[in-house]
């Protein structure tokens, strides 16, 4: 039975006759009052009446006798508590508690059993003695109202309280001075919380009247409530004990090195002592008891269980363990709001496996090719017939695509584990990103790689996909790009792929690529864009110019009616990659001009005029190694009757074929005499002559000695018997178009993304500059710094470069002394 509160019986109040009586005679009416109390205490108050009993203690403190009444009452608690009470508990008193505190081993039961006859006898006790002070101040109310409030004098019911802490919990035990009754609880207790930690079933009923008991009682008589016997006795030692509890359970349970186990036991833990606090002893404890478990045992040993190799972090994120990484979350905001450790460790293992990315990639790039059979890009049938797949070019482009791929599961990967695990925590997100943005820059590929997958997809990938496929492909690309510092670099190969896409009219879907370069401006500024959407405007203005220069033919009155068609793009030189895109140096080009057949030349030239009539002052340089042609052929051997196909071929292809036309049959040509005659780069020449005579689908010339390489001896030959289903027939450039650079290319890309970067960083450096006129040298180059960040992370070293060059040229001066230098601008 608890009590939460004091009785207030409704005593009517003495009738005023009573009260005009004269004077009391204190001893009588006291003994009539302690014999009144010592019935209530011995539970024999049903015969008296306490309408009675309140008038003689109403009388008593109206005529001045509040203290001696107030004293009295005090002297007979204190006598009633040590001689009724202690020693009712002390007879009571197991000696096996006695013996275990001395040091005995007792069973679980013993202790068990021992305890609760303890805990049983203290309940009673507090009971009884709540029980009957409530009824005593039933009938002293007016002593407490006026008497004590006057003086200042804690309540009897208050008053008494205490005196059951200092007679009966805080008295010594006889011959065990200086144990005392507290001592012992408090040690059952603990013992008994043991237990239930141990698994074994325990009275929580008990323990919690118990602990109610101590939370009742005061250190103080002003009852204030951090001066509760519970807090300022018990729960000290309570917390005490639980800390050298976790701390030992904590090293067992590393000791057995199961990261998954020790989340799971220190969850539950936390779990048990809110529930134990709750059922058992007092939710004033909850938070201290937490963050006993969260010190002793969570900060104390997560480092480590997060470290370990076998079922750590790593194991858990290596198969997707998503419970345990929810719990090893949760334990870690328990003890860190940033989760440092939880961070560099899942951190570790993204640059980790960004770098077995980067690896195999690398690898890939590093093999040396294996050539497969020459074999063009595919052949376009008639309505019977269906198209080749396509296929990646070669096994370097495949890796490329590949690293991507890989990249974006290992991004799908952590976004799942970030949402699912990790409740979508910031920090973590920022660490994730810094990971991923690290390996991704620590690979010098990433900028071209990048740049492949949208071309594979925007030639092919997206083909067959819905609105909505598409919009998540392509931001996820651009998801990549955002980690990409060196945006330039990006900028130059996606402009390089762009272009061959838009000439040789490769895009599934236009549509794409205007959302694509959507996505980019939103990511990354109109700045990256500006160029990219003026090579769309020069297709839209080349295919108007077209459409004007075949009226223009038109109302020439050409009566030749072999006249080829001319559907050209005429590119703005600096906004096309015109370097990237034509032959490289070192693979024979130059800045020499094919040399075409007199009938396309006179068209060619025809053009020009018409061109150079409308815009005066510009110059139109031929870029034959990027456009294509359709030609009408003759095989006299072709099966059926129609003996002609329509072939689809590069410029070059074209410039080749025709030199055959004129040709008697059974003649050849050297490569020799076809480079003579054309002026068509080595490396492009080869390139094409493999599609033409070596490609087995193709093969429209044939050559000697048969090979699958054209080597510079080889003679080519008119395939009179070239024979094909399909009416229309595109021959493909061997191994052109999107091919991972070279290490050779490679360096001359960064040659110019360099020499770029000269030239952005003085801009840079001038804008700044003139904008605000006088600038200390570290402040310029963190000013400069800020700009570019967006493209590339320019290096300090030819910062300064820039700097010195710009003082030489007379843009700007040194001001101030060498320690502090400065600049000013120079108009």
């Amino acid at each position: 039975m608890m009590f939460a509160g004091r009785g207030r019986g409704k005593i009517r109040p003495p009738r005023r006759n009573i009260l005009d009586s004269g004077e009391v005679d204190f001893e009588k009416d006291w003994r009539s009052l302690s014999s009144s109390l010592r019935e209530i205490h011995t539970k024999n108050a049903s015969t008296l009446s306490f309408e009675q009993l309140y008038r003689n203690a109403y009388k008593l403190v109206l005529k001045k006798k509040g203290e001696p009444l107030y004293n009295k009452v005090k002297e007979f608690e204190q006598d009633w508590l040590t001689h009724e009470v202690r020693t009712r508990i002390l007879d009571e008193l197991p000696s096996s508690l006695l013996a275990a505190h001395n040091g005995a081993q007792l069973s679980a039961n013993e202790r068990r059993d021992a305890g609760e006859k303890l805990l049983r006898s203290l309940k009673a006790a507090w009971e009884d003695h709540n029980l009957c002070m409530n009824m005593t101040t039933d009938v002293l109310m007016y002593m407490d109202r006026v008497y004590c409030s006057d003086n200042r004098k804690p309540s009897i019911f208050t008053a008494s309280m205490g005196q059951f802490r200092d007679f009966v919990l805080r008295t010594p035990i006889p011959d065990r001075e200086p144990l005392t009754i507290a001592t012992l609880l408090y040690q059952v207790i603990l013992d008994q919380i043991q237990m239930d930690r141990d698994g074994d079933i325990i009275n929580t009923a008990l323990l919690r009247s118990c602990a109610y008991m101590l939370e009742g009682l005061y250190e103080t008589e002003d009852e204030q409530e951090q001066f509760k016997l519970y807090i300022t006795s018990f729960e000290p030692e309570f917390i005490a004990a639980s800390e050298e509890y976790y701390r030992s359970e904590g090293e067992s349970l590393v000791a057995k090195g199961d990261a998954s186990n020790f989340c799971r036991q220190a969850r539950q833990a936390a779990i048990n002592e809110e529930d134990r606090c709750r059922s058992t002893l007092s939710t004033l404890t909850a938070p201290k008891i937490k963050q006993v478990v969260e010190n002793e045992l969570v900060r104390r040993n997560l480092p480590e269980m997060i470290a370990l190799e076998s079922t750590g972090v790593r194991y858990m994120l290596d198969n997707d363990r998503l419970s345990d990484l929810e719990m090893i979350y949760e334990l870690s905001s328990w003890v860190d709001p940033k989760k440092e450790e939880l961070k560099k460790a899942v951190q570790k293992r993204i640059v980790g496996q960004g770098d077995e990315i980067n690896s195999t990639a690398k690898e890939a790039s590093d093999t040396p090719l294996v050539k497969p059979p020459a074999k063009a890009d595919g052949e376009k049938g008639d309505e019977a017939g269906k198209p080749a797949p396509e296929k990646p070019i070669n096994q370097q482009t495949s890796a490329a695509i590949k690293w991507v791929d890989d990249v974006l599961q290992l991004k799908d990967k952590y976004d799942h584990i970030l949402e699912k695990a990790f409740q979508a925590d910031q920090g973590l997100q920022t660490g994730f990103t810094r990971s991923f943005s690290d390996f991704i820059n620590g690979f010098e590929r990433s900028s071209e790689y990048l740049s492949l997958f949208f071309d594979e997809n925007m030639k092919k990938g997206i083909k067959g996909k819905t609105e909505t496929e598409v919009d998540t492909l392509l931001d996820k690309g651009i998801t990549l790009l955002r980690y990409i510092s060196d945006k330039d670099m990006f900028e130059r190969y996606y402009k390089k792929h762009l272009s061959r896409r838009l000439l040789m009219k490769r895009s599934v879907s236009m549509d794409a690529e205007r959302q694509m370069i959507s996505k980019m401006k939103m990511e990354v500024g109109n700045t990256f864009t500006q160029r990219i959407e003026s090579m769309f405007r020069d297709m839209s203005v080349s295919a108007d110019l077209t459409a004007a220069y075949k009226k223009h033919v038109r109302n020439l009155g050409d009566a030749d009616s072999q006249r080829a068609e001319l559907d050209v793009n005429v590119l703005t030189a600096t906004m096309w990659p015109l370097d990237a895109m034509g032959p490289s140096q070192r693979d024979g080009g130059g800045k020499a001009n094919c040399i075409f057949p007199a009938e396309i030349d006179r068209i060619k030239q025809s053009f020009e005029k018409f061109y150079l009539d409308k815009h005066s002052g510009r110059q139109l340089t031929w870029q034959g190694n990027m456009g294509t042609a359709d030609l009408r052929a003759y095989f006299a051997e072709m099966k059926g009757s129609k003996k002609t196909r329509e072939l689809n071929v590069s410029t070059y292809s074209m410039v080749i074929l025709l030199l055959f036309n004129d040709l008697p049959s059974g003649s050849f040509l050297s490569y020799g005499e076809i480079q003579a005659r054309t002026n068509i780069p080595d490396n492009e020449l080869m390139r094409n002559l493999q599609s033409l005579a070596v490609a087995p689908k193709t093969r429209i010339l044939t050559k000697e000695p048969k090979s699958k390489d054209v080597k510079k001896d080889d003679k080519f030959y008119f395939n009179e018997n070239f024979t094909s289903q399909f009416q229309r027939i595109k021959v493909g450039v061997v191994a052109s178009g999107n091919k991972v650079e070279d290490r050779d290319e490679r360096e001359e890309t960064e040659k110019r993304v360099d020499l770029e970067r000269g030239q952005t960083i003085e801009a840079a450096i001038v804008r700044t500059m003139k904008q605000r006129k006088e600038l200390r040298h570290q402040q310029l180059i963190t000013e400069v710094i800020q700009q570019l960040a967006a493209r590339f992370s320019p290096d300090v070293n030819l910062l300064k470069k820039k700097i010195e060059s710009l003082i030489e040229r007379e843009y700007l001066e040194r001001v101030g002394d060498i320690d502090k230098p400065a600049y000013r601008y120079m108009a």
